[in-house]
């Protein structure tokens, strides 16, 4: 017996017994969708985090307060500690430095108000965050000299406190009941899986340090965002950046009191989570593929017990034993190769509608279905199918011709 002949027979066999064939298929259907939408969510929630993460800028590192939990007395980070990484006699790889405060608190105007993220930033901040704005300015070295009294707001702040985004220049807001005169909007961008960039008020970190986010010492600050010169010279950059702190700090070997973060070491510890949680889904998303293989063996049990007196007579004309073998697990290999196909059809199309579902929500999140995971469910439906089948087919092509044609 040919394969093709083969499977034209387990065609035949299974077109005979249309119902119970499509409950069966319908097993690996669902498993196969599953697993298919599963990595394709998971893939999709990767491809957010770390699009999200380059989106900010590819050379960018965090100098971040606090090293190890075995350093004793840690030291906080300055605006001296700025202007030393700003020194390119002793950074040449940084291209740029800039100190901020980080806190929040209440923002009113007329009656409406709204609480949100409050920012104590210098001018380089705008270079180095990739800030734009929709209309105005932005802060200059005159507001941090002269601790003025001024705020670019967010898109979502000016929608909640003045129902628009554009024609707020000179206006005033209050905030934690201070005024501060409106010079300019930022550029809406949307929220992301960190933050929400659009709900942010940025003010000159003068003001901030005297007036809003109050600190320990007048100088500290709360981050040093710094731009390398390119992306090749992050690691050179972060470098030079420790060698500066540790002096200033006075720093033990190994004592480091203070953090620095690339966006490789944020997107390798995204993707390593997203990773695991994909693989996590994926392994769920199998079981159902696994029962859905279980239930092949059954039926194709059930088959040899019904076909007993069939199998018999084939023997006894002369079938062989590999010939009974072929025809089981090709019915078999056909139930898992048309729910595998079926499946795949499925996965897309649930990965589609949580996609606009997403949307709708505005969740920025846009499953993807690579090749990898087809091929994978594929291949995994083919192995269930052959697995499952071949007990059934073995104890078919075993049965003795005699026995068999006895058989009520």
């Amino acid at each position: 017996m040919n394969i093709l002949q083969a499977f034209w027979e387990a065609l035949e066999s299974l077109a005979a017994n249309k119902m119970r064939s499509a409950l069966t298929i319908l097993g690996i259907v669902i498993g196969v969708a599953s697993v298919i939408a599963m990595l394709a969510i998971g893939a999709g929630a990767e491809n957010t985090i770390t699009g999200e993460i380059q989106g900010v800028g590819s050379n960018l590192l965090f100098v971040l307060s606090g090293g190890g939990k075995d350093v004793r007395n840690p030291q906080h980070l300055t605006t001296g500690d700025t202007e030393a990484i700003n020194d390119p006699f002793q950074a040449p790889s940084v291209k740029n430095a800039a100190p901020a405060l980080q806190g929040g608190g209440e923002v009113s105007y007329a009656g409406e108000s709204t609480n949100t993220s409050i920012y104590g930033v210098t001018p380089p901040y705008a270079e180095v965050r990739s800030i734009n704005l929709s209309e105005g300015e932005f802060i200059t070295e005159a507001h941090v000299l002269g601790r003025a009294s001024v705020a670019l707001l967010g898109t979502g702040v000016a929608e909640d406190i003045f129902g628009r985004k554009s024609g707020l220049i000179g206006e005033t807001v209050r905030i934690e009941g201070q005024n501060f005169r409106v010079i300019g909007v930022l550029e809406e961008k949307g929220g992301s899986a960190f933050s929400d960039e659009d709900d942010q008020i940025i003010i000159p970190i003068t003001t901030a340090q005297t007036r809003l986010i109050r600190r320990s010492t007048q100088d500290r600050v709360d981050v040093i965002f710094v731009q390398a010169v390119s992306a090749e010279a992050i690691p050179q950059a972060s470098e030079e950046i420790s060698q500066i702190l540790r002096t200033r700090h006075r720093c033990k070997i190994g004592e480091d009191d203070f953090t620095i973060i690339t966006q490789q070491d944020m997107i390798g510890v995204a993707s390593s989570i997203t990773g695991v949680l994909t693989i996590f889904l994926g392994g769920i998303a199998a079981i159902s593929l696994l029962v859905g293989g279980i239930g092949i063996m059954n039926i194709m049990l059930v088959s040899v017990v019904e076909r007993t007196r069939e199998i018999g007579l084939r023997k006894a004309v002369g079938a062989r034993k590999q010939d009974i073998l072929v025809q089981f697990l090709a019915e078999s290999l056909l139930l898992s190769v048309v729910g595998g196909m079926v499946g795949i059809g499925f996965g897309w199309v649930i990965s589609t509608v949580v996609g606009k579902i997403a949307v709708a929500n505005d969740v920025a999140l846009n499953p993807a279905i690579d090749l990898n995971s087809i091929l994978l469910a594929t291949l995994f439906s083919v192995a269930v199918g052959l697995f499952f089948g071949i007990y059934p087919a073995n104890r078919a092509a075993s049965l003795q011709p005699v026995e068999a044609l006895r058989y009520e």
